[in-house]
């Protein structure tokens, strides 16, 4: 009796390649356009919400290039592992730093050494806050690696050999790196000639003068009994200017004085 074929249950069958994968790539990509690596447990997840809006057709456009690495290519033994028990005890597992290593080798190929050129950004729950001056740091570079961390993190040697930078998104943990580094890579390649269709608009963003953003307004002019402030429908540039500067202040003050002793720090050493 003939054994029926075994049911696939819809997966793909797909075989391992240490080459990076480049998405949208039936898409040009322009000389010299910004370019992001990404190495991750789960490429599937990209391009993700970066695929949407502004940047999405600026990827489509190739005005940015996306590339991801699967790091399980690069695991050891038959089912490629990559992370044991970290030295010294304790719970969790912690990413190999030879196929972390391996991984990084690949998508180093081709990219500047300066970090300041080509920077490598970890994402990591203990690393510095990212803030917008990162975003336009990053955006100036010809591109960068990302790396989603997971587990309980990754040998610290691969941090240090590769002068890796740790960059925490905000003060909560997460499964994984990779919504984090969709974050990273939203604020920063909105920051790239061309992304956005009003290049104006990210000069008064929030955090762009070191202060929260003022309210914004739109019509209808009343709405459910809340009208747009009068200063707005004046006409008065200076006036509207001089609004939006004090709200903006009165915002930062109140939300994150934090940025507002930054802020009020720098007026003082100008």
């Amino acid at each position: 009796m003939t054994q029926p074929p075994t049911r696939s249950h819809g997966r793909l069958s797909q075989s391992a390649s240490l080459k990076p994968r480049e998405l949208m790539t039936d898409r040009p990509r322009l000389a010299k356009a910004w370019c992001a690596k990404v190495i991750t447990l789960f490429p599937e997840t990209f391009p993700g919400v970066l695929d949407a809006s502004l940047t999405g057709k600026a990827l489509q456009k190739g005005i940015w290039a996306l590339e991801t690495i699967d790091l399980r290519t690069f695991g050891t033994g038959k089912h490629r592992q990559v992370d044991d028990t970290p030295a010294g005890g304790g719970a969790g597992l912690v990413l190999k730093p030879d196929v972390m290593g391996r991984a990084l080798d690949i998508a180093s190929q081709g990219t500047p050494q300066d970090r300041a050129l080509w920077p490598i950004v970890y994402l990591s729950p203990r690393g510095k806050p990212f803030t917008q001056a990162d975003a336009e740091r990053f955006s100036k570079a010809p591109g960068m690696t990302l790396v989603c961390g997971r587990f309980e993190g990754l040998d610290q040697r691969v941090i240090d050999h590769y002068g890796m930078e740790e960059v925490c998104v905000g003060d909560a943990v997460l499964t994984g790196g990779e919504i984090a580094a969709q974050l990273v890579l939203d604020a920063t390649t909105r920051l790239i000639p061309g992304v956005l269709g009003n290049a104006e608009s990210t000069q008064e963003e929030s955090f762009s003068d070191g202060l929260l953003e003022h309210p914004q307004y739109t019509k209808p002019a009343e709405w459910r009994g809340h009208a747009i402030p009068s200063v707005l429908l004046s006409g008065d540039h200076g006036k509207v200017a001089k609004w939006r500067k004090e709200q903006s202040e009165a915002l930062t003050q109140e939300r994150r004085p934090d940025l507002w002793a930054k802020h009020v720090e720098g007026k003082d050493t100008d």
